[in-house]
């Protein structure tokens, strides 16, 4: 009896193999023909419509123009003195007098 039930099912597997392997070549063909892929803007061309808070993204000149002026400004930070909150008394110190005055403090504690 379980020799009957493995010869009718092979005839369905294989059927149904065959049937799998037809569809996926049916879509392969439509596919192939009737797709049309939409053009996409390349990645670096201008921009249009940008908010002012993202206009330095628009062009590469832009965004290497505002790296630029980012890196001038942190540079100025990290040498410079200025108040970063004067009434809870936060300053801002040059990075060589900070360390200075961390080895100071932290150096006699040993």
């Amino acid at each position: 009896m379980s020799d009957s039930h493995v010869t009718t099912s092979r005839p369905v597997a294989l059927i149904t193999t065959l049937f799998i392997l037809a569809l996926s070549v049916i879509a392969w063909v439509i596919v192939s023909r009737y797709y049309q892929p939409t053009a996409t803007s390349p990645q670096n061309a201008v921009a249009e419509n940008l908010p002012k808070d993202l206009e330095w993204k628009a062009t590469p000149a832009t965004r290497k123009q505002t790296l630029v002026e980012l890196r001038e400004k942190h540079a100025k930070q990290a040498s410079s003195y200025a108040w970063v909150d004067q009434k809870a008394g936060v300053v801002q110190l040059p990075i060589e007098r900070a360390m200075q005055l961390t080895a100071e403090k932290y150096g006699s504690q040993k």
